[in-house]
């Protein structure tokens, strides 16, 4: 019986870590689209998608945009009376950082993969 009981201390023991890490990894993944203090934003391309699709940032942050598709070219863009952003093609693995200067909703495409689309709101 104290085998048992020991079994279940340490079952119960692991449980708990386990749940101490699931919220220490949503912690950490809910703060890629909350940074603060000159992180910049990270935009993942994979599957000719965005990943996020949607961002909400203040003016003056940085959106980094980098593709993690391992065999496709991308270029991400925004155009725009207000603000205008062009990566150039994207290598697999490449980043490309970009400042979002001016306040106002912006879409960010691929002129590759035209159903790509972000949309970063900026504060």
């Amino acid at each position: 019986m104290p085998l048992l009981q020991s079994f279940k201390g340490y079952k119960n023991a692991r449980i708990s870590m386990l749940g101490v890490a699931g919220a220490l990894i949503l912690i950490a993944g809910g703060s890629a689209w909350t940074q603060q203090g000159g992180v910049p934003y990270v935009v993942s391309q994979r599957g000719r998608a965005f990943h996020p699709v949607f961002l909400s940032i203040k003016q003056g942050d940085t959106v980094r945009i980098v593709n993690d598709d391992g065999d496709l070219l991308h270029h991400a863009y925004v155009e725009s009376d207000t603000f205008n952003f062009d990566s150039g093609d994207q290598l697999p693995g490449s980043k490309t950082d970009v400042v979002f200067s001016v306040p106002g909703t912006f879409n960010v495409l691929c002129g590759i993969h035209p159903k790509m689309k972000l949309v970063v709101v900026v504060k």
